[in-house]
């Protein structure tokens, strides 16, 4: 009894399942191929590429995306997190117009400004004082800088795998483009490898990044004490505790560090909290952010034409003055807890598992304890492409690599007709010998 799809076999199975997709979406083939000729690969952001080529979107509304050939979607990625209100929520419109109606390009101070940063810092127990900027990678480069200049060392640990921003990862392909800090690694929900890389480390590591959970990474949450023994170890080493908080923030209105009851020195934010529109933040005590003030004795300065961008501004007090209760983002977390609990149910028999916390999760398709990067090594990647575009044909859009963030806008609906799809699809998989049995089921087989 064979237990695992031979190759030949799976690749037929993905050529066929590239085939039937490009056929029916003639309209996104022409766009994709004459964008081609202006934009590398055809798009200008690497992570939305899939073959034969990603589906171009007509229009958006609430948790559907319509596509130029008439295909419907239920979004299921929630633009990798940024997307968390839906599409084209009311609020947020209704904002944007009123700064289309007064003017966007204004180069100077406007009260929104002042507004979203009292809101902000009202939220996060570690964010006495914030500044923004135009992504979640500006605020983790701005962040670990001034833990440089702060702490007078060179240093930066990081942990392998991790993804703080296109500048800032530490996958093995992540080098080329890489900023140019002395890093020091270390594995995730270790801590005796953090502490031996504190030691080795010496008094030159300035900061310590960390996602409460690794997003791009694998959606792997940190086990219950790292991050306790994180800020621990930092402390008595005089390292500074940086959270990358820009995917894990929604975890409740005081993001993952209230959840987890952990106070990092600097904080770092983006995606959802400008209501959709470009956004990132940083921030941390006054006293750490009177670097950037000269009345305070502060000599960094820190530009940027679009930091407070008028569009943003308004946008992100809509977002969390009107949108993002505590209820909301409570009710959001439990959905999520319960919907992964659903998908772990749903992949059983197969070889696969489901990792997140939250409103955010990743399938699999590996059998294995998840604990850092490392344990995805060997994960089947031809099954997550056939799993990816099973999906798309039921009419359910996830990240290729598997990852799922829900949005305010998913209904019951939505969330039910996915784990049932998801049921279809890995069965029909497993069905025609593509999907692998897992240890249990096959045990159960021998018996």
């Amino acid at each position: 009894m064979a237990t695992t799809p031979s190759t030949s076999k799976i690749e037929k199975a993905v050529a066929a399942a590239h085939d039937a997709y490009a056929a029916a979406r003639p309209n996104s083939a022409v766009q994709a191929l004459s964008a081609a000729t202006v934009l590398p690969a055809g798009s200008t952001r690497s992570v939305l590429d899939f073959d034969p080529f990603p589906f171009r979107v007509a229009s958006a509304s609430g948790s559907m995306l319509c596509d130029v050939d008439g295909h419907h979607y239920v979004d299921m990625l929630g633009d990798y997190t940024a997307g968390l209100l839906g599409h084209n929520p009311q609020a947020i419109a209704d904002a944007v117009r009123l700064v289309l109606d007064r003017g966007w390009s204004l180069g100077a101070v406007a009260s929104d400004e002042h507004r979203l940063a009292e809101l902000i810092t009202e939220r996060f127990v570690s964010l006495e004082q914030v500044r923004f900027t135009n992504s979640g990678t500006e605020a983790n480069l701005m962040a670990v800088n001034l833990a440089r200049h702060l702490t007078g060392r060179n240093g930066v640990m990081v942990f392998d795998g991790a993804y703080h921003g296109g500048l800032l990862y530490f996958g093995d392909t992540g080098q080329p483009l890489r900023a140019p800090f002395c890093y020091t690694m270390a594995r995730f929900n270790d801590l005796d490898s953090v502490q031996s890389a504190l030691v080795s480390g010496g008094e030159d590591i300035a900061c310590l990044l960390v996602e409460p959970m690794m997003g791009a990474g694998g959606c792997i949450p940190a086990k219950p004490g790292f991050l306790a023994g994180l800020r621990r170890l930092c402390d008595e080493h005089g390292v500074m505790l940086i959270f990358d908080e820009v995917m894990t923030s929604r975890m409740s209105t005081g993001g993952a560090q209230l959840k987890v009851g952990v106070t990092p020195d600097l904080t770092t934010l983006g995606k959802y909290l400008g209501g959709g529109m470009t956004f990132g933040a940083f921030g941390g005590s006054a006293s750490n952010m009177a670097a950037f003030d000269p009345a305070r004795g502060g000599s960094l300065t820190h530009g940027g034409t679009f930091n407070n961008n008028a569009m943003t501004m308004t946008a992100g007090v809509a977002a969390i003055g009107e949108i993002l209760t505590p209820e909301a983002l409570d009710g959001l977390f439990e959905r999520g807890e319960e919907l992964r609990a659903r998908i772990a149910k749903a992949l059983q028999p197969w070889s696969m598992t489901v990792t997140g916390w939250g409103s955010l999760m990743a399938i699999h398709c590996v059998e294995a304890d998840i604990s850092c990067p490392d344990d995805l090594i060997g994960s089947d990647s031809m099954a997550a492409e056939l799993l990816f575009h099973g999906l798309l044909e039921r009419g359910y859009y996830m990240a290729r690599r598997g990852f799922v963030a829900m949005s305010l806008a998913l209904t019951e609906s939505d969330v039910d007709g996915f784990v049932e799809s998801l049921v279809d699809v890995t069965n029909e998989l497993g069905a025609k010998g593509l999907l692998t049995r897992c240890r249990e089921e096959l045990r159960k087989s021998w018996k």
